[in-house]
């Protein structure tokens, strides 16, 4: 019997944050499931850019909206239901905080220092990935 090779399904997401009292904090969100906390990411949508899709994603999951920054800032890959997916992650400053968004229903979001944020995801990659705040210091100095 020979294997099937798995495709590799493509996504884009961000890492929403914002400054407060001089410090980077994260924006997390839960599965909609409850059950982990995770980053706003999902598929690359028909006719958008990977990070206009990602600022959309934000919109619909997390309830915020800021400029999504057009450099990707890293990649991690999962798998979910036999399937495996690779997340191509960017900046999202926040400039706008929703009270009512399309998910709100049915996620919790919550504001945590990076290493905080980088504890409660499960994926290892992606706790490298949010550890990396010299990047989104870096990213501030270029504004």
């Amino acid at each position: 019997m020979t294997r099937k090779a798995n495709k590799v399904l493509q996504q884009s997401g961000v890492i929403p944050y914002r400054i407060n009292d001089g410090k980077v904090e994260v924006l997390l969100i839960t599965t909609r499931s409850r059950q982990g906390w995770v980053i706003p990411k999902g598929g690359l949508c028909k006719g958008m850019s990977p990070h206009d899709s990602a600022a959309k994603e934000a919109w619909e999951e997390a309830g915020v909206v800021g400029r999504v920054t057009t450099e990707e800032l890293g990649n991690y890959k999962y798998r979910k239901r036999g399937n495996t997916y690779q997340v191509n992650l960017f900046l999202l400053p926040v400039e706008i905080i929703l009270e009512d968004w399309p998910e709100a229903t049915a996620r919790e979001r919550k504001w945590l220092e990076v290493n905080q944020a980088a504890e409660l995801v499960k994926e290892t990659s992606l706790k490298k990935i949010i550890q990396n705040s010299w990047k989104i210091d870096q990213y501030m100095t270029n504004i």
